[in-house]
């Protein structure tokens, strides 16, 4: 939402005024957040002061802050305000971008750049960053008053940097403050450098992981962010959205959206935070493809079939963002390009309804579907309405084989749906797939003309006319969507209206197909080891408690704990890459000592563990422990030398049904990991791993 108030200076972050909306509604209920704001005197109702693209000034700010900590009856309040942000909203980017920078030292060193992007009224110097300890040096800008509630608030946030890694909040000492006379406030931080094992602290469930809890967050994001754009039926309404929610995606304290206008002419351009003398200037720059300097994140706002222009966000000179922002903004972009592609196409189509609606459907429909499996099914049921045909189908290209194949078809009669699914079309058996690899464009089909192996396709499907349109990410051919009509039907459908309409559908299919395999490394990436590929921590718990809840009478689960013996004589010696290499043929070894079935997953470091979810009793677990320590048995290869590894291994095996899920899992977990430690610490005799039954 924009903000309704005239002349409010952009000074504060709608990130700040939402923690703090947030977290009065937590503590007192929405009473005290009205009492708050009507206390304060700000021209916002709390919607607006919760969106990060609503910037107000630094006056109102303390307003606010006063106001909040009178409401509330607490003082010191906004020290906790700052230090729970996490769990009051703080931006679902803001968090994956400091988790993604690796450890609290890199984001601290960072935070000068970041600043602006919450406040431009002070100036934030790291004097000293180490592993476990940071100085910092904050200081308002000349012609503020400063105020200890702003500074509690730094305080509280600045020290909630290393719980964004599952660590303790860092320690922060607060000798000197501007507050009491000295010229910055300098706060000294430390804090722990890690936890071993995460899953020990009490009441730890995996949606406390703020990384986990974040790209939830960004995914929900991006669906909301879709279907928001898709619902403006105009440039004036989706323009200004598209400016208002790329806030969402990347903090800054600007924006500039450049689009070509429908018709033609001059560019159609929204912009905030800059002065309206600078726009022009700023517009030329950037769609003429100029360096906009150090502090802009510059986007191109791309369909599959066309560049409608370009955003940017802007900082500063000399500041900017945490991380990668450009990925963020450009996964955003893309929802961008798929909502205007939809409105410059109901621009031209107005008198359409019917098939106008059906596009909005679709536009619904593709921002609702997680998967390319959903996304396919979304776009073949839409087809029919829009293009006006019997029969849809998406299939999608697969280079290693060379070949496409049926993802989602509607409109055939199971025997012939069965047969569209079952056929595979190789590029260099079907000319008119090779051409359409080579050239990019659609193609009309008919059983009376083509190659043979289309002629025998279209018969068995009973088809008398059809058309198939190349879904293209850039270059890079995806698929095709096809329409099709039964014998009879037809009456020369097949005309440039059609094939129109059939690209539009491609374009947004494109698109979408992009999104939704974005989402799917998303959630790969948050739930597997990037170096092992196995799944991680996470993954691993789900799939434990998945099968404690299923396992049967008579049956049991066990865990399998697994700790390298001389993994870091290994890194000492022969150095980090050595180590991660280890670290691959470990997991290598340990797939192929395990059951089908069964899951390896690394938990951290150099501990690893197998769950053994269909055992028919405890003694059964003993073979599946002799083929991981054999997996040891040889030595393992590392730039040429030989290296012997071995493992200390521990099991814990629950059998029969299981009443509390999450509470059998975290003790399974305990009791192989202290398996693990009792046989990492004792002579190991050549016999069997211990095992503890529970």
């Amino acid at each position: 939402m924009a903000p309704r108030a005239g002349g409010e200076a952009r000074e504060t972050s709608g990130v700040t005024t939402g923690l703090l909306v947030s977290y009065v509604r937590e503590r007192a209920g929405e009473a005290a957040v009205e009492e708050t704001l009507r206390r304060a005197g700000v021209p916002f109702t709390a919607e607006e002061l919760s969106e990060p693209s609503t910037w107000t000034s630094y006056d109102t700010r303390i307003r606010l802050f006063t106001a909040a900590t009178e409401v509330l009856g607490d003082p010191d309040a906004m020290f906790p305000m700052g230090a729970e942000a996490l769990r009051n909203g703080m931006n679902a980017a803001v968090v994956l971008l400091v988790r993604a920078m690796g450890t609290p030292r890199q984001v601290y060193a960072r935070l000068p750049r970041a600043v602006a992007n919450f406040s431009t009224t002070s100036t934030m110097q790291v004097l000293e960053a180490g592993a476990t300890t940071a100085t910092i040096r904050y200081q308002l800008h000349e012609g503020y008053v400063h105020s200890r509630l702003d500074c509690d608030y730094a305080r509280g946030l600045i020290s909630m940097v290393p719980t964004v890694f599952g660590l303790a909040p860092a320690q922060v000492v607060h000798e000197e403050c501007e507050s009491s006379g000295y010229e910055a406030c300098v706060y000294h931080l430390s804090w722990d450098r890690r936890q071993r094992l995460p899953w020990r602290r009490r009441g730890a469930t995996t949606a406390a992981d703020p990384e986990l809890a974040a790209l939830r967050i960004q995914v929900r994001s991006l669906q909301s962010a879709a279907t928001d754009l898709v619902d403006g039926v105009d440039l004036d309404t989706v323009l200004p959205r598209i400016v208002e929610r790329a806030a969402a995606a990347v903090l800054a304290p600007a924006y500039l959206l450049a689009v070509s206008a429908p018709a033609g002419g001059a560019p159609l351009v929204h912009s905030a935070g800059l002065p309206d003398a600078d726009v022009p200037g700023l517009t030329a720059r950037l769609l003429a493809g100029e360096d906009l300097g150090p502090g802009a994140v510059v986007v191109d706002v791309r369909s599959a079939r066309r560049t409608h222009g370009r955003l940017a966000a802007l900082h500063r000179p000399g500041e900017g963002g945490l991380g990668d922002e450009r990925a963020m903004l450009a996964a955003y972009a893309g929802h961008a390009a798929a909502a205007l592609d939809l409105v410059m196409a109901l621009e031209g189509s107005r008198l359409e309804t019917r098939r106008a609606g059906a596009l909005l459907d679709l536009a619904h429909g593709l921002a609702q579907a997680a998967d390319v499996p959903s996304t396919c099914a979304t776009v073949a049921r839409a087809l029919p309405s829009i293009v006006g045909c019997d029969n849809a189908a998406v299939m999608l290209w697969d280079p290693a084989a060379g070949a496409l194949s049926t993802a989602a078809t509607v409109g055939l009669p199971a025997d012939r749906e069965t047969v569209m699914r079952t056929t595979s079309l190789r590029a260099e058996e079907v000319p008119e797939l090779l051409g359409m690899l080579s050239d990019r464009e659609p193609r009309v089909l008919s059983p009376t003309g083509g190659s043979a192996p289309m002629r025998r396709l279209l018969t068995s499907l009973g088809v008398s006319d059809a058309v198939a349109v190349p879904l293209l990410a850039g270059s890079t051919f995806l698929g095709v969507v096809t329409a099709s009509w039964s014998e009879g039907q037809s009456g020369g459908a097949v005309d440039a209206d059609v094939l129109a309409r059939l690209r539009g559908v491609g374009d947004q299919a494109s698109t979408a197909l992009q999104k939704a395999r974005l989402l799917e490394t998303v959630r790969h990436q948050a739930t597997h080891d990037a170096l092992t590929g196995l799944p991680n921590r996470v993954l691993f718990r789900e799939r434990l408690a998945t099968a404690l809840a299923a396992v049967p009478d008579g049956s049991a689960v066990g865990v399998l704990f697994c700790d390298l013996d001389r993994f870091k004589a290994v890194n000492d010696t022969l150095g980090h890459a050595a180590g991660d290499e280890l670290l691959r043929q470990v997991s290598a070894r340990l797939r192929a000592a395990v059951r089908p079935g069964d899951t390896v997953g690394r938990l951290s470091g150099d501990e690893f563990a197998v769950l053994l979810p269909r055992l028919g009793g405890p003694a059964d677990a003993d073979s599946v422990v002799a083929r991981v320590d054999e997996a040891f048995a040889e030595p393992f290869r590392l730039d040429g030398t030989p290296v012997d590894v071995g493992t200390s291994t521990g099991v814990a095996v629950r059998s029969g049904p299981v009443a509390d899920v999450a509470a059998v899992a975290e003790q399974l977990l305990r009791d192989a990991d202290a398996a693990m430690y009792r046989h990492k610490h004792r002579d190991r005799p050549p016999a069997p791993s211990p095992r503890q039954a529970t």
